[in-house]
């Protein structure tokens, strides 16, 4: 079953769960997160394949398959024609079709892909929840837990948590990221996510 959603064409997108923040000046999004945070709707974040971030007139940026909803968990309206926002990763979906929408936003037509199963992290792979564990607890422990970019709660136990906030964090290209969020199988994603990792 597809659904037609709004859509953010970014350079790099958000994971489940993930953090992103973005500032909001041009028009067509102005209107777009001003309806969203009033009706509490998510919008879709697509990763441009090809193309530009900001819109081109009579050019459709190339978008890869897959992206991610976001979810605007903070809101602050700088001036009229400034917004900033916190969002948080929600459901992955593939794209099926694009096509333009009002002012100028693009819209998806897509499918939603599950939520990863519970999949627990394997011992041999254990090191990596326990680095992450102690850069949180370390921030509790300053009092700084706010500025790291990352929602609680920790699910430092699960694969598919664990693999997106390192695939947020390593400095990896888009066509690699966009590689482990298309990922379905979790100790999978986690596994290429530890042999990018290796060869670091």
């Amino acid at each position: 079953m597809h659904d037609t959603i709004p859509l953010f064409p970014l350079s790099q997108g958000i994971f489940p769960d993930g953090l992103m923040a973005l500032q909001i000046f041009e028009v067509r999004y102005l209107d777009l997160i001003k309806r969203c945070q009033q009706q509490k709707l998510p919008f879709g974040v697509a990763w441009i394949q090809q193309g530009s971030e900001v819109q081109v007139p009579g050019q459709m940026p190339s978008l890869h398959k897959v992206g991610c909803m976001a979810h605007i968990k903070e809101f602050e309206q700088v001036q009229p024609t400034f917004f900033r926002i916190m969002c948080q990763g929600g459901l992955r979906f593939e794209l099926h079709e694009v096509q333009a929408g009002p002012f100028g936003v693009w819209q998806g037509k897509v499918s939603y892909l599950a939520q990863d199963p519970e999949v627990e992290v394997p011992p041999e792979m254990q090191t990596h929840a326990d680095r992450l564990g102690k850069v949180i607890a370390s921030a509790q422990q300053q009092g700084v837990i706010d500025k790291l970019p990352i929602f609680a709660p920790y699910y430092l136990d699960q694969c598919g948590w664990l693999a997106n906030r390192y695939a947020e964090a390593m400095s990896l290209s888009p066509e690699q990221k966009q590689q482990l969020l298309a990922q379905l199988d979790p100790l999978q994603r986690l596994e290429s996510v530890v042999r990018l990792i290796d060869e670091s």
